[in-house]
Order: structure tokens, then sequence, then C-alpha cells
């Protein structure tokens, strides 16, 4: 059996792609922190493993060990991350510099895998086209306006400068599915009978079902592509308020407040609940990198090289997946 870790793993992305390497009969390792929750990770086939990022002489002896016990990896999938933080240099910390002491102790213990799969984020490109509305491609130069995007920048970039390292970077445009929260949010709020919208210029955007994300990591692993970066989306484009008019369809068509939030407002009341959540030291959703992500106009992206070299066709477009998405809310007890 081919050996598989995938960082994260307790996570939104992470457990889809736990569940999937299981059901195609890889050894499957979770690397977890000890506090993670282990709510999605019951079957018995799952082996975990303990990783400590923060710390270079732990996390060497805890690979090492590993090693010495069962030797290394075939395949990574390096998924742990953070989206939100209290300090934004905690978004520099963990998902550059923690990326980068990663790779390079798979690479100082021999233990370099055949792949080694960055989730990334479309974010790292940030508003490059936000006049002509043109899909980004890899031929833009990336001007994330995000410190979460910035940070993924960085790691992406580490990756692409070490030296035959086999990297595989993965771009997902806006993600949602069963288990995702920020989301959730909208769809609570819609059964509560508001809807929020931002800004009033036009706004095209881009979305990929979980699944599909989770299609794409194992199609590269089955062409072993290597030294390749791939942004990935459903292949639609959609209006500002198609997400929120298929949630609402899910949910009975409940009447519904639609509020449209002019982007200076938007921005004075991030800034503001980034300053209580500050105080009060807690991350918030709403932020000032929130903001940034709202009042983008253009989010389309080319997924034309993942669908030549990789085979990759988005299974689910939005109206299948919100229902899917939905329906687990429901049966789940969060709606």
């Amino acid at each position: 059996m081919e050996s598989i870790l995938i960082t994260g793993a307790s996570g939104f992305i992470g457990s889809f792609l736990v569940e999937e390497a299981l059901k195609r009969e890889f050894n499957v390792w979770a690397g977890v922190r000890a506090s993670s929750s282990r709510e999605y990770l019951r079957d018995p086939a799952i082996r975990f493993l303990e990783l400590d990022f923060a710390h270079a002489e732990r996390l060497q002896a805890q690979l090492r060990e590993h090693k010495e016990a069962h030797g290394r990896f075939d395949y990574v999938v390096h998924c742990a991350g953070v989206t939100k933080c209290m300090d934004k240099r905690d978004f520099d910390r963990v998902n550059y510099r923690q990326t980068k002491l990663f790779a390079d102790m798979l690479c100082a213990l021999d233990m370099v895998p055949r792949q080694f799969i960055f989730i990334s984020t479309l974010s790292v490109f940030g508003p490059v086209q936000e006049k002509t509305y043109r899909p980004i491609t890899d031929e833009d130069d990336p001007l994330p306006n995000t410190a979460y995007g910035q940070s993924k920048l960085k790691a992406e970039r580490y990756l692409q400068g070490l030296s035959d390292f086999p990297y595989v970077i993965y771009r997902p445009t806006g993600v949602y599915g069963p288990r995702e929260r920020d989301y959730f949010l909208m769809a609570k709020s819609i059964k509560q009978h508001v809807d929020f919208a931002v800004g009033f210029r036009r706004q095209d955007l881009t979305f990929v079902y979980v699944k599909d994300i989770v299609q794409a990591v194992f199609l590269g692993i089955e062409k072993r592509v290597c030294r390749r970066a791939y942004f990935l989306a459903d292949g639609q484009v959609y209006r500002s308020r198609a997400f929120s008019d298929l949630i609402r369809k899910e949910l009975g068509n409940p009447f519904v407040i639609r509020l449209v939030c002019p982007l200076i407002v938007l921005k004075i009341v991030s800034l503001l609940a980034e300053f209580w959540a500050v105080r009060r030291k807690r991350s918030c959703t709403l932020n000032s990198d929130k903001y940034n992500i709202m009042r983008q106009r253009n989010w389309q992206c080319d997924i034309d090289p993942a669908v030549r070299e990789l085979g990759f066709i988005p299974r689910y477009d939005l109206e299948r997946g919100v229902k899917e998405t939905i329906a687990w809310y429901k049966n789940e007890g969060w709606l």
C-alpha cells in the first residue's frame, strides 16, 4: 500500500482528503495537533501522527521517529494552515514559515515524497483583473491584498525555489461543502430572513465544491504531475446573488430582507469588528482581510491547465453543491 500523510486532517478540506484516500486504499496518516478534533476522523484504518510545526527540534524528532518505524511517505498533502487569525503576523508564521520548516525537514531527513501537494488559494493573486473581468491565469503577476494571500504566496514561492522539490500546488477559489462554517453563516442568516450583499458594482464569483478539490488532488497523484500549479473552480461564473438564491431555494424560499452594504460602510464595520476582536483576544470572521476579499469584483480563474493535464472535470456546479451542502447542514442539526 502506498502511504499518504495529510496534514490539517481534522479540518474541512483535510477530512475529505482522508476519506478519499481511505477509499483508494492508501495507508493513511492523519497529521493532527494533540488538541485537534477527530470528529470526522473515526475510521479505524486511520493512523494518526501528531506534528509540531511550531518547533523545529520537536518536528524533526517526530519525523525521524516515523521514518525509522515506517519509512518515508509516498505522498504528502500539506493542508494545515490558518484562514483567520487574531494577529495578522500569525498568517506568516503558520502558512509560510511552518510550511518552509516542514519542507526543509523532509529534505534534511531524506524524506522527500513523490509529491508534496500544497493546498494554496486563488487569493495569492488578489484583485489583478478588476477592470477587464478576465480570468486570472499563471501569467498574471500576483498582487495579494490580504495577509492570508500574502502568506500563501510566500509559501508557494519557497517551494518553487527548492531544487528538484516535487511540489504540486492547488489554488482553489471559494470552497464550500459539508462541514464548512463560513458559508454556513450565510445559510443561517438567510434562514433568519436576512441576506447581505456588498457593493453595487458587478461582481463575478467562482466556487468549487470540496469534493472536486479532492478529485483534483488524486488526479494529480494518478498523473504523477510534478512542479506544477493549478487553479480550481467549477468552470462557471456566477453573479453575486447566485449562492444566496440557491440557499434560499433549498431552505424552502423563506421571506428574506436583502441588505446591500456600501463598501465604505463594510470597511468601517470590518475595522471595528477587528479592533473589538483583538481587545477580546479572539479571531473574528469579519475583519480587514475579509473586507478585501468581499470587495474584490472578479474571481474568475483559468482551470484549463487542470482540465488538460489532469483530466479534471468538475462534478458539482453550484446548484448541485448547495443542495448537498444544505441537506448535510439540516441532517446534522446545524440548520
